[in-house]
């Protein structure tokens, strides 16, 4: 006789971490952010053709404070490098963000003093979608992979996201 047969049909268990990470995983709202050729593909994957919706990610928001994921999409200049940490800094918490592209990943083919060499020097990135530029399909990927670190992450929260 096994456990299943002494727990009522309906019941669910789980754990609050699980049933909080799911709830976060499913419910992530990016911040319409794009900065050069990437945030083409980036907005590709609104479109019916690859559907981002499916993912509950349908709004791109306007404002940093409704938004909990950063999709930096193409090169950041040393002049726009304050503007996306603070963008970053005005997202509520838990935030995360995808450096979607070389140029944001690296700073791409423009390694010169004007151009931010990897947008984690500003912000920590969570997941680094590679191509330039990466197509939707990649994005989506990398989505995949985001979903699978909040399912697995922890409530208690860590100094990653702290102000530098």
């Amino acid at each position: 006789m096994g456990l299943e047969e002494h727990i009522p049909k309906g019941l669910l268990l789980t754990t609050v971490e699980k049933a909080v990470n799911w709830a976060r995983k499913s419910s992530v709202w990016p911040l319409g952010f794009g900065l050069a050729c990437c945030a083409i593909e980036m907005m590709c994957t609104a479109a019916s053709r690859f559907d981002i919706s499916r993912f509950g990610m349908e709004i791109f928001r306007a404002s940093p404070r409704q938004a909990d994921l950063m999709i930096v999409a193409g090169r950041v200049s040393n002049k726009m490098a304050p503007v996306v940490r603070l963008l970053y800094e005005q997202m509520a918490e838990p935030k995360w963000v995808i450096a979607m592209g070389a140029c944001a990943s690296t700073g791409g083919v423009f390694n010169n003093y004007a151009i931010v060499q990897g947008v984690d020097k500003i912000v920590p990135v969570d997941i680094y979608v590679p191509g330039c530029p990466p197509r939707p399909e990649q994005l989506l990927e990398g989505i995949i992979k985001l979903h699978q670190k909040i399912e697995k992450g922890s409530l208690i929260p860590d100094s990653r996201h702290t102000a530098k």
